[in-house]
């Protein structure tokens, strides 16, 4: 019987990132993500390596205040701590053009410091969808109020994308929280987790792809 290293657990782990690779849908207007082999293994070489070009905000990614501030830190300087902890899962059920407090469950929310908002039924992997469920400013103000210190939503952004205001990222600007934005929440049942999705320290970066997962609670 195979064991297991020592200190792992045995705690599921839902991956909530979306798959990185050519053709991801981007945000209209960023360029495309490019990937290549720049030297491949064979008789004369011992490994293969490759490079890629990745916009800032590609797939699932924590938006750093610079994004939307322009003092705000640059994803080098974003503290870790909101990044990991205790977080809800909380399914909006799909209907609406955006996410009003109405559609949330505030009481499974009580007491959170992370809040992950479920839109989609089925995340749309291969098509890029203009009228995504923002979440609407008030909600952000009323997560605020109750001490979240991190949102995180399956959509693109938090703000519908034809915004020029950003009313909720400056919601968000207001109480110092971070955002995560483009999470894969398909297969996971609303209820509290635990959150690991940290942000590389891109200098000047206004956003950082992550690799986000959520871990069952002990």
């Amino acid at each position: 019987m195979r064991r297991k290293p020592s200190g792992m657990s045995d705690r599921r782990i839902w991956d909530i990132t979306q798959r990185i690779h050519t053709g991801i849908p981007q945000w209209p207007g960023e360029p495309e993500l490019a990937i290549q082999r720049t030297t491949s293994l064979d008789e004369t070489c011992p490994v293969n390596i490759g490079a890629i070009y990745l916009p800032l905000h590609t797939g699932t990614h924590g938006d750093a205040p610079l994004h939307y501030d322009p003092h705000g830190q640059a994803s080098d300087q974003c503290d870790l701590a909101p990044y990991i902890g205790p977080c809800v899962v909380v399914d909006t059920g799909g209907a609406g053009p955006s996410v009003t407090e109405a559609d949330l469950d505030w009481n499974l929310i009580a007491g959170a410091e992370r809040v992950l908002i479920r839109t989609y039924e089925t995340f749309p992997h291969e098509a890029w969808d203009a009228n995504f469920r923002a979440i609407e400013s008030g909600v952000v103000a009323r997560l605020r109020a109750q001490g979240v210190v991190l949102i995180g939503t399956d959509t693109p952004s938090l703000d519908p994308q034809t915004s020029k205001t950003m009313d909720a990222h400056h919601e968000i600007r207001r109480g110092d929280m971070r955002i995560l934005e483009g999470l894969v929440l398909d297969q996971v049942p609303a209820g509290p987790y635990e959150l690991i999705a940290l942000p590389l320290p891109i200098a000047d970066g206004d956003a950082s792809p992550v690799r986000a997962i959520l871990r069952e609670l002990l």
